[in-house]
């Protein structure tokens, strides 16, 4: 089935003015679910796993139970509602209600895919798109998915390479891009990596499923696996890599606009080897002007500035991953269970769960 999303777009639109202008819209906000202003996927002590709402007093403000391990979440702009993602390679998107913790509903991944972990709204929040592997074919898909109708899968697209892993949205606009990693996988192989001395990652910008743009790294870092982004306000794409070989590292780090070259975050080559060529989850500050990245092999946070491109400051703290930008710096979680203020390379506030937070905290609401 063809689906013109262009099409589906402007209808949908068209549908929701309407259903507004009746007063019909639906009530419950983010408030009801106790206001939440990040979410994060975890695993409990006793071995199960959960998705939480968190506060900005970093006080869970609810626990919801996962099928299995959680990799990334994503939030409806609007609705007390939210995605949560099984860690690659998983089969289930749980929606789920955040005000009574109830699963709306499951969505699986069609036979011969499996999801990368992310997923991303549309701009009025009318799709969710699903980034997936066609293992079989050995290419990157992206599912389409119609949220008013219940998250019905109505279309997929080409991700423009292979194994996409992390898809952001451009601010006010429909164009997505994504992280095509480059690496091969297969469910039968486990999270074994098939393809590593031919693998080429890029980002891949699309509009209504076509491809508006494609940039890669130097030939010679064919075997850096672009992961993880974040969008700043204006547009611009920070992106953390995952090196899959024992070359000499330069940076794990760059940005990209539409239009113009990548640049490489630099930083000494002693701070480099301190991330142990892994970059877990990336992060633009609030007012854009840095850019953090985390390493939990490292257990080490690297905090660039934006417009001279070279490391800033860093900090060591254990089994780090999460991080999310807000008005005090950032927020950073960790493997040992910590939830952690930082600001200006120092820890402003710190709360112990026995929860062990897994690789990604995401902002309910995006600024």
């Amino acid at each position: 089935m063809v689906i013109n999303l262009k099409q589906l777009y402007q209808g949908r639109r068209q549908f929701l003015a309407g259903v507004l202008a009746t007063g019909l819209a639906p009530s419950p906000t983010w408030a009801d679910a106790g206001s939440p202003a990040f979410l994060s996927a975890a695993a409990k002590p006793d071995g199960t796993y959960v998705l939480c709402g968190i506060n900005q007093n970093l006080e869970v403000v609810f626990q919801i139970k996962l099928p299995s391990r959680g990799h990334a979440a994503v939030a409806h702009p609007t609705q007390p509602e939210a995605v949560a993602f099984a860690r690659r390679p998983g089969t289930f998107a749980l929606i789920i209600d955040c005000i009574d913790g109830a699963p709306k509903t499951i969505i699986n991944a069609p036979s011969g895919r499996h999801f990368n972990g992310h997923g991303m709204y549309s701009l009025g929040a009318e799709f969710l798109f699903t980034t997936e592997n066609d293992y079989d074919a050995g290419r990157g898909c992206i599912g389409v998915w119609d949220v008013k109708a219940g998250y019905v899968r109505i279309d997929e697209f080409d991700s423009g390479g292979i194994g996409p892993h992390d898809i952001k949205r451009l601010p006010n606009s429909d164009i997505l891009v994504i992280a095509n990693g480059g690496i091969d996988t297969h469910p039968d192989s486990g999270r074994i990596k098939l393809n590593i001395p031919t693998m080429w990652p890029n980002l891949t910008y699309f509009e209504h499923g076509l491809v508006i743009e494609k940039v890669t790294l130097r030939p010679e870092m064919h075997k850096n696996s672009i992961r993880h982004l974040s969008v700043n306000q204006m547009g611009a794409i920070a992106f953390g890599v995952q090196v899959q070989s024992d070359d000499t590292i330069s940076s794990l780090a760059g940005l990209h606009s539409r239009g113009q070259e990548i640049n490489l975050l630099e930083a000494p080559s002693d701070e480099i080897r301190k991330l142990k060529g892994y970059i877990g989850s990336i992060t633009f500050s609030r007012d854009g002007q840095e850019i953090a990245v985390t390493s939990p092999i490292g257990g080490v946070i690297h905090v660039y500035d934006t417009a001279k491109k070279k490391l800033k400051s860093l900090t060591e703290i254990p089994d780090v991953c999460g991080i999310v930008a807000n008005d005090f710096g950032y927020l950073i979680t960790s493997g040992t269970g910590d939830l952690i203020k930082l600001s200006k390379n120092r820890v402003r506030m710190k709360a112990r769960s026995t929860l062990r937070w897994d690789n990604h905290i995401i902002a309910v609401r995006d600024v």
